[in-house]
């Protein structure tokens, strides 16, 4: 029998809230299984199961703040002979055992995650797996199904009927019915709402994103109506801008205490440099004019690579200072900084970041900004990136010096590009540049190593070809 704790989703997380079971009890659970959503203050995280059984039962109620470490779940171990234990399925492999017929109709939790997610009541499916067992492409096909408009019903004439007034075109767009249903609660128009589910239909996830980037507005009452009451109740409406409101103000403290303490525990050193993208640019733009817009690469994936691979050759700066002692990490988990909507910060980690072809930079890039704004981030995406780059040139900044997340010892800045003219063999020409900066841990590195690391990312994009 084994606990499953309250996770650190972070260097900073000391106490976390489960928000959303992706299991009941009953379900058993492989290791790695997504079993619940927490809220860290910074983010809405979904995190796996460290043990592998049954769910016995939960040991802290939705809701309910609890400090790390705590017991939130008990897991038995391996259910006795005769009980039906779910194969965790592998990418392209085949099981050697089949399940036995009693699996029919069975759903892993990662699968009922979905249905839940889309609003598909997954008891009533007919799986197409393996002995019946229920697939993503099931939950999908019956999303669409329930996504799609209901043809019209033969009815005899009725008495003509006044125009109704225009109603939100919630019919013309694809969603969950429980996304449906939230969206109405909520007077909240689907067609302005960018989805991220099956087929760009548009989740509860989409719809509480949304919620967080509306604006707070006072309503304006109509000619004649009464004033509002100060006993009436809340509309759900307002009580979900409330709660986004509180949200921000809790993110802004927990980021603010931490680089709070980052300046004053850290001794930063800063530096420098401005890099010619002439040839990264002139690359870049030969490769898109290629491809679909859907697939094309922008600057910011140039140097994310570029920071990359530079902090694995110059490991000084990739890694973690704890207990007095710096330790250089042997992967490049680099941290991106996303703006979410409402305000507020995270940067989940792009694992094995150096590793990535642009292509696979870029599309991982896309995943963890809308994961990261929808609240679907992982636990180990907040819990492991070794150095950050924060990149706010979309937003006009020529030069953004940071400050150090703790245990990591740096984090990378980079400007806008913009047109300088730069003295290439001799000649004056206008060229396009990018301002880099480097905010470093000196009890980890200083200067020197520091300067070697922003010459190489450098250097790195002056060969774009090769990144």
């Amino acid at each position: 029998m084994g606990e499953f704790r309250m996770p650190s989703l972070g260097a900073d997380m000391e106490h976390g809230k489960v928000v959303e079971w992706l299991v009941k009890p009953g379900d058993y659970v492989h290791r790695g299984d997504l079993i619940a959503e927490v809220d860290t203050e910074k983010t809405v995280m979904e995190v796996e199961s460290f043990e592998e059984g049954i769910v016995a039962e939960f040991l802290v109620d939705l809701g309910e703040t609890v400090p790390v470490g705590t017991p939130i779940a008990r897991i038995t171990g391996t259910p006795a002979d005769g009980a039906l234990v779910p194969p965790k399925a592998a990418p392209g492999a085949t099981p050697a055992v089949q399940p036995p017929l009693e699996s029919v109709g069975h759903a892993t939790p990662p699968i009922r995650h979905l249905a839940h997610e889309l609003g598909v009541e997954i008891e009533h499916l007919h799986g197409t797996g393996r002995q019946g067992a229920i697939t993503r492409a099931d939950v999908e096909a019956a999303a669409e199904r329930s996504a799609a408009p209901a043809p019209p019903a033969a009815t005899p004439p009725a008495a003509p009927t006044p125009t109704p007034t225009p109603t939100p075109t919630m019919g013309r767009v694809r969603s969950s019915p429980r996304a449906r249903r939230l969206a109405a609660k909520l007077g909240v128009d689907l067609a302005g709402v960018r989805g991220t589910g099956p087929g760009n239909a548009v989740t509860e996830a989409d719809l509480r994103a949304e919620a967080l980037a509306a604006p707070l507005s006072a309503s304006v009452p109509e000619r004649g109506a009464a004033p509002p009451s100060d006993t009436a109740a809340p509309t759900a409406e307002t009580a979900t801008a409330t709660e986004a409101a509180e949200r921000i103000a809790k993110l802004r403290r927990a980021v603010g205490e931490l680089m709070a303490r980052s300046k004053r525990e850290v001794p930063h050193y800063y530096l420098s440099t401005t890099i010619d993208l002439g040839a990264a640019m002139a690359w870049m733009q030969r490769i898109n004019s290629e491809r679909p817009i859907a697939t094309r690469l922008v600057p910011a994936a140039l140097l994310l690579a570029a920071a990359a691979k530079a902090a694995k050759e110059v490991p000084d700066i990739n890694g973690f200072f704890i207990d007095g002692v710096f330790k250089p990490s042997p992967a490049v988990h680099l941290g991106v900084a996303v703006a979410l909507r409402g305000g507020g910060i995270v940067a989940p980690a792009l694992h094995d970041a150096d590793t990535l072809a642009l292509d696979q930079l870029m599309e991982r890039l896309r995943d963890l900004t809308v994961r990261a704004r929808a609240g679907h981030l992982q636990r180990a995406e907040m819990a492991d990136p070794t150095i950050t780059v924060t990149n706010l040139g979309d937003l006009g900044v020529e030069t953004v010096f940071g400050v150090i997340y703790p245990p990591q010892v740096a984090l990378v800045g980079f400007g806008r590009v913009v047109s300088q003219p730069r003295a290439i063999d001799g000649l004056i020409g206008v060229r396009p540049t990018v301002t880099a900066t480097l905010s470093a841990d000196h009890r980890a590195s200083d200067g020197l190593r520091g300067s070697l690391f922003l010459a190489r990312i450098d250097e790195l994009l002056q060969k774009p070809e090769k990144l």
